[in-house]
């Protein structure tokens, strides 16, 4: 007897809901110590999740959230990215 597949859940760090992983966006630290928008969830390092909604992004984006999770700044070009990327997936492209 089968229970099915097993579905990671992750909390967005802005607005603390538990989502899929599959169904967050992923900001990863590299070991060296810089933060990316990790579109495909591959990077290595830590990871912060974030809802792609333009609400969370926002919320992400003004407040230290992200620095407190990832222990470093979100850099305002990442911030950007996040922003378009949100917006694709709310677009329905992903």
């Amino acid at each position: 007897m089968s229970k099915g597949k097993h579905v990671p859940i992750r909390t967005c760090v802005a607005c603390r809901s538990a989502r899929p992983k599959a169904a967050l966006i992923r900001i990863a630290r590299a070991p060296e110590g810089r933060l990316a928008v990790d579109e495909r969830a591959l990077m290595p390092g830590r990871g912060a999740y974030v809802c792609p909604t333009a609400e969370c992004v926002q919320r992400v984006a003004r407040s230290k959230k992200v620095q407190a999770a990832l222990r470093e700044p979100l850099p305002p070009e990442q911030a950007e990215r996040l922003a378009a990327l949100a917006a694709s997936w709310a677009a329905g492209s992903r």
